[in-house]
């Protein structure tokens, strides 16, 4: 995975109803990213680059995110997870790792239960998978102090409206241990959550939470999450997703990156990409024809 230029083409994609806006780079088994919040598909700049040298990187801005439809309602998991899967039909892909982040993380978890066909391997960052067991040392003292305040209805938009750079910035400054971000993709992520109906969107994803919390339940009392699976831990979240996936997963593989904030793949992509690089190299040796598949 040497060399980070790729070319990115951004383009329009109709899926379930929306438009989403998708970055596209290079060639090779199909490999889906999602953010979280306050982020859009630059997140990944710091990555796309040396994973397009060996797959097709497709890196959508979440419903409701950056140039993507601002839809009334969808926001919980079960329909983000159907977003992913209309995106990679549409863009003609029936097989894709899904890497995940944050707010994006129980729709991936979602989409590799419910349609474990198109999902060949899942990757999961910095986040929680609603209630489940194992979240329980991490939510001792509650919940992060945010998760309440964008809850409430019209609440955080009427305040923050008029102050969203000071806002975005205090995550990014600590979501990266106070390294920061590079002024772009900075200016981007403010841009994309500027204006009372860009933070309306990006709040509902919290106000859905209860919801989400209850198809992950109804989920793994149905099925257990069988494609192989990476958790990546940093801080605040560390080893709190390893410790929910294990008892729901047959093939996990728990990483934690030292002195690395939240935003893993801005903060640092230089510890991230071997992780990736050993994880998907069964996936990028099929595709040479290394490996035989047995199919599903």
């Amino acid at each position: 995975m040497s060399g980070e230029r790729s070319e990115i083409e951004v383009r329009q994609v109709a899926a379930n109803g929306i438009e989403i806006s998708v970055a596209l780079a290079g060639s090779g088994p199909a490999i889906l990213l999602l953010h979280g919040f306050p982020h859009t598909w630059q997140l990944w700049r710091a990555v796309i680059g040396p994973l397009a040298q060996r797959h097709r990187v497709i890196a959508p801005d979440l419903r409701g995110f950056g140039a993507s439809t601002r839809a009334a309602d969808g926001y919980d998991a079960r329909t983000l997870a159907d977003d992913a899967a209309a995106l990679l039909t549409a863009l003609g892909e029936s097989r894709a790792t899904v890497v995940a982040i944050d707010a994006a993380v129980p729709a991936a978890f979602l989409l590799a239960l419910r349609r474990p066909g198109p999902v060949d391997r899942l990757v999961l960052m910095e986040s929680l998978l609603g209630t489940l067991p194992g979240a329980e040392t991490f939510l001792r003292a509650g919940p992060p102090w945010w998760f309440g305040f964008h809850a409430v209805p019209g609440l955080a938009e009427r305040v923050l409206t008029g102050h969203e750079p000071e806002y975005i910035d205090w995550f990014l400054h600590n979501g990266t241990l106070g390294r920061g971000i590079p002024a772009p993709i900075r200016d981007a992520f403010v841009a994309a959550y500027t204006g009372t109906e860009a933070l309306r969107c990006a709040f509902s994803y919290y106000r859905a939470l209860p919801e989400t919390a209850g198809q992950l339940r109804a989920a793994v009392a149905a099925t257990r999450l069988t494609v192989p699976t990476l958790a990546i831990g940093a801080q605040p979240v560390g080893a709190t997703l390893a410790d929910q996936l294990r008892p729901v997963a047959d093939d996990l593989t728990a990483r934690l990156i030292p002195e690395c904030g939240h935003i893993i793949p801005l903060h640092r992509p230089d510890a991230l990409l071997p992780i990736l690089a050993e994880f998907l190299e069964p996936v990028a040796a099929e595709s040479a024809g290394l490996t035989c598949s047995s199919g599903e």
